[in-house]
């Protein structure tokens, strides 16, 4: 059996931008960059065809938008714009550090037993997030993003990505996150979701009402 946890939301939390079409125009202008005056419509359009499932970068999808509306700029300043706009202060969640010692003490020994599967569309921010934990890349084994692989929860390929750093079968891989829609799409791996949920009645197979109760989940799992 694997582990991997889900970042944001899950053992940490971070003030993302409330506006990030806004926070990148800042940052653009900053920059010398004309944004132009219907850069909100610019941002929410398509404009990179790519696979269901897939991971667009963020600053080539803010590459293109300016593109569309005939901007120019040189070199690297759209991703240079995007990582000063997402520039989070972190929150370790309680019982984060504890969850990761119990899914590594419940993962048989190996050497490879703890991954990070994190959606995240903005280069450097899972390094710089984790910086700003209390938690540290020597706390996994693997650390796997969507920007990084090219693919988002809940497409399997993110998933198989995960479990083959791991080096075990997609149906050994545990996953611990806080969102259904994308952290359980680890089933359709043949793999198995624990999601956290405040609300849960403490009976619930795949439900975590905190991360302080992982442990006691992983010993009642059987992952074969």
């Amino acid at each position: 059996m694997g582990v991997s946890f889900d970042l944001f939301d899950t053992l940490v939390t971070a003030d993302y931008p409330t506006d990030p079409a806004a926070a990148i125009a800042t940052e653009l202008e900053s920059r010398d960059i004309s944004v132009p005056d219907d850069w909100a419509d610019a941002y929410t359009e398509v404009h990179i065809d790519a696979p269901a499932g897939a991971e667009i970068p963020l600053p080539a999808h803010v590459s293109r938008a300016l593109a569309s509306r005939g901007v120019e700029f040189s070199g690297n300043v759209p991703r240079r714009a995007v990582v000063s706009a997402f520039d989070p202060a972190v929150e370790t969640r309680p019982g984060a550090r504890e969850a990761i010692e119990a899914a590594r003490s419940r993962s048989g020994g190996q050497d490879h037993a703890v991954a990070l599967c994190s959606n995240c569309s903005v280069p450097e921010l899972v390094g710089r997030t984790l910086v700003r934990s209390e938690l540290t890349r020597e706390d996994f084994d693997a650390i796997v993003t969507s920007v990084g692989c090219g693919w988002r929860k809940p497409a399997p390929e993110i998933f198989e990505v995960t479990a083959d750093e791991l080096g075990i079968e997609p149906s050994e891989l545990v996953h611990i996150g806080d969102d259904p829609r994308t952290d359980g799409g680890v089933e359709a791996v043949g793999g198995t979701a624990l999601l956290l949920d405040a609300d849960v009645e403490p009976t619930a197979r795949t439900r975590l009402p905190n991360l302080g109760a992982l442990a006691d989940r992983l010993d009642a799992l059987e992952v074969t």
